[in-house]
């Protein structure tokens, strides 16, 4: 089955009254190449996040945003009172002709006096961004598998095109061979004395040297092994990049013997299509 490498999948959730939001988006490359981004107050589960990801994406060039937001006022503001009432003994055994409201301003302003500490991360808080995480990559798979079928359609309509074009080789095999066998035999009325036996060795020779039977079932075993590739494995971009490449060898040589101007023109459309399925291929999972 074809499963493009591009995809994009969001989704989000409200925990205690944060509503955390995961954004992936991915394109081609060789190998998992992961570029996330996640508050501070997640950083602890980066890993986790990460292998979840490694996990299902296998393959592709991946951006991950994990996003925070608090729906509802909060303080995370502590204020030690007792630290507070210490100071302001202390301040006022020693200036004790101030007013009390004086030392607190004073007191409040000492270390430790108010702190900021955001609450620790739970468990729940963590298993919640978990899903969320993973209905993120179930959203990005099914963006994979959408543009895998309109990927799976253009391919087989390339290899299509490329077996159609085999099969329109075939008519004009043994117009080229005659066409070069008359050419010979037009050249050797110029001269006397012409070895009839040598002359069938050499013709004999050419034939077998223009002889494209070979590539042409070679060519058709290729493209047969492609859409099988492409029809029944599971992530088989890699694959299907070396039949390509395997394809593109028999084109070649199809061409650099078919000493035909209609076979060059179909080899020439062959490579065409070609083209577009390596460019394709290199989008496949």
């Amino acid at each position: 089955m074809i499963l493009s490498m591009t995809g994009f999948g969001r989704a989000e959730g409200v925990f205690e009254g944060k509503k955390i939001s995961v954004d992936i988006k991915s394109l081609n490359s060789k190998s998992f190449d992961l570029n996330i981004k996640v508050p501070l107050r997640y950083k602890e589960k980066e890993f986790e996040i990460r292998k979840i990801l490694n996990d299902r994406i296998i393959r592709g060039k991946v951006d991950c945003y994990v996003t925070v937001e608090n729906l509802q006022e909060t303080t995370d503001v502590k204020i030690n009172k007792t630290l507070i009432d210490s100071y302001i003994t202390e301040l006022r055994a020693i200036a004790s002709d101030g007013p009390d409201f004086e030392y607190l301003k004073m007191a409040v302003r000492f270390p430790d006096a108010i702190t900021s500490r955001p609450d620790e991360l739970t468990e729940g808080e963590w298993e919640n961004l978990a899903g969320i995480v993973h209905n993120a990559v179930d959203k990005f798979e099914e963006f994979r598998k959408a543009e895998g079928k309109i990927l799976h359609e253009e391919l087989e309509r390339n290899l299509q095109n490329i077996d159609r074009y085999l099969s329109e080789v075939i008519p004009f095999e043994e117009e080229r061979i005659a066409s070069v066998k008359d050419r010979y035999q037009k050249s050797l009325k110029e001269f006397e004395n012409v070895d009839e036996t040598r002359f069938y060795q050499e013709m004999a020779y050419f034939t077998e040297k223009l002889d494209i039977s070979e590539e042409k079932v070679r060519l058709a075993q290729h493209l047969k092994y492609y859409q099988e590739v492409m029809d029944k494995e599971d992530f088989n971009g890699k694959k299907l990049g070396f039949i390509s490449q395997e394809i593109g060898r028999e084109i070649n040589t199809l061409g650099s013997k078919a000493n035909h101007a209609a076979i060059q023109k179909l080899v020439v459309m062959m490579k065409d299509d070609l083209e577009k399925i390596k460019e394709q291929t290199l989008n496949v999972l």
